[in-house]
């Protein structure tokens, strides 16, 4: 058994496609691919995957194994980058990564906690989503993230430093523009965008909130950032909820709107790895009470 075969079998169970897989993360044919899961699936006498209509599926032995071998390509990662490090013993490097977008509400905060420490570190600043962060912190790339909490990585620990509510997002001449507070009733028969797999949290939040509030609204698109999210809204005149922190990022032809009552929440946390044994880590998560507001 290689590590190819690993990072192949990992890249097929997230994207619980092997066509996905290959063409997206692999960067290889098919067919090739096929060829090391069967391999990997022989040398282990089990089998991992099975197909499905909506493509591959794990049995019960690829989820046991999942969990094993995202931890070993982490521990390879990890291994490699602590090697880097030793290799260059200039100023301790502090890696902080960001859900794309929270850098505007938090980066000055972070700075303002490290205070005078950040004349004595190289700080580096990266903006993901949040299965990224996680697997930056995993393998040691990120030393703090400010993300969502991920499920399925016990290897991660959290401090929630803020709670967001969702508001509606929409083109800035639609009819529900002219509210003060949208009932979310008033989204059924809206070209509706949701979230996709890798904002998983947020998916999770907002799927929660409609079935709790009796709408079951199928989304049009799904996508997994800001970015994607206002295009979508600008051109298909469609609707979304979003995490407040969203208003930053609004341009011209899209505006927000409060949901009436209690809205949906998502917690903001710092992330980090419970192996990171770096002194800087130790000494920020010492004062991480000052980032709250």
């Amino acid at each position: 058994m290689e590590l190819r075969h690993l990072r192949y079998f990992v890249a097929v169970a997230e994207e619980g496609s092997l066509t996905v897989a290959a063409e997206r993360r692999l960067h290889t044919a098919q067919p090739s691919l096929s060829r090391q899961i069967r391999d990997l699936e022989h040398e282990i006498g089990a089998q991992l995957l099975v197909r499905s209509p909506r493509g591959v599926e794990l049995t019960e032995a690829g989820r046991v194994f999942l969990d094993h071998a995202r931890l070993a390509l982490a521990q390879v990662d990890a291994a490699r980058e602590a090697a880097r490090r030793a290799a260059k013993p200039l100023k301790p490097l502090f890696a902080v990564g960001f859900l794309s977008g929270q850098e505007v509400n938090w980066l000055a905060a972070t700075t303002r906690v490290l205070g005078t420490d950040l004349q004595k570190i190289d700080m580096t600043v990266s903006s993901e989503n949040s299965p990224e962060l996680a697997d930056g912190l995993a393998t040691g790339r990120l030393d703090i993230a400010f993300m969502r909490r991920e499920p399925n990585r016990p290897d991660l620990d959290y401090i929630q430093v803020a709670s967001e509510p969702f508001v509606v997002v929409m083109p800035s001449d639609h009819r529900l523009a002219t509210c003060q507070q949208v009932d979310v009733r008033e989204l059924a028969g809206e070209v509706f965008i949701g979230g996709s797999s890798i904002a998983g949290p947020m998916r999770r939040a907002i799927e929660d909130y409609l079935a709790a509030s009796g709408l079951d609204l199928e989304p049009a698109h799904r996508v997994h950032n800001l970015t994607m999210a206002m295009s979508l809204i600008a051109s298909t005149r469609g609707v979304a909820l979003l995490p407040a922190y969203a208003e930053n990022f609004l341009p011209w032809s899209v505006t927000s709107r409060p949901l009436a009552g209690e809205p949906p929440r998502i917690d903001l946390v710092v992330g980090y790895s419970r192996t990171n044994s770096s002194p800087m880590l130790a000494r920020f998560l010492s004062r991480v009470e000052q980032l709250r507001p």
